[in-house]
């Protein structure tokens, strides 16, 4: 298995246990605050602001341990070269990625549209947000395998 194989099966797995644990975290917030019209965009938009510097910083200390033990397991050090066709696999899985944000967005807004509350909407595009990392590194996951 290559190193941007293994890569993004450490990618998938760390942003859905993040995801797990932070989700775990914000519904023992949500049932702890309270339901005032008022104070629902702020705890909200809180929220998602929150998930991604988490995101980001966790994603982080995890490909920093996760080069570390392959290079102690492989003794291979990270590729310093990319070629186009990497920069292509790259551009293919950010396409993929973006198109699944964008639905859920749009049924965000459709969610707001049809008169429901807007904690709905919040979930809807965390929860797109979310996805749409896990469907980038799978589909880059799927071009490295042979795909097209």
């Amino acid at each position: 298995m290559s190193y941007q194989e293994k890569r993004n099966i450490v990618s998938i797995i760390s942003t859905v246990l993040i995801t797990v644990f932070y989700g775990m975290y914000v519904f023992q917030l949500y049932q702890e605050a309270s339901q005032n019209p008022a104070t629902v965009f702020s705890f909200w938009g809180s929220v998602i602001l929150t998930l991604i510097p988490v995101l980001i910083v966790f994603k982080i200390i995890i490909h920093i341990v996760f080069n570390i033990i392959n290079k102690i397991a492989t003794n291979e050090d990270e590729p310093s070269l990319t070629d186009e066709r990497d920069r292509l696999f790259e551009l293919k899985a950010t396409r993929n990625s973006y198109y699944v944000f964008m639905l859920g967005f749009f049924l965000s807004m459709g969610t707001m549209a049809l008169d429901m509350p807007p904690s709905v909407m919040f979930i809807v595009i965390s929860f797109s947000m979310i996805v749409s990392c896990v469907i980038g590194d799978i589909s880059q996951l799927y071009f490295y395998r042979g795909g097209f």
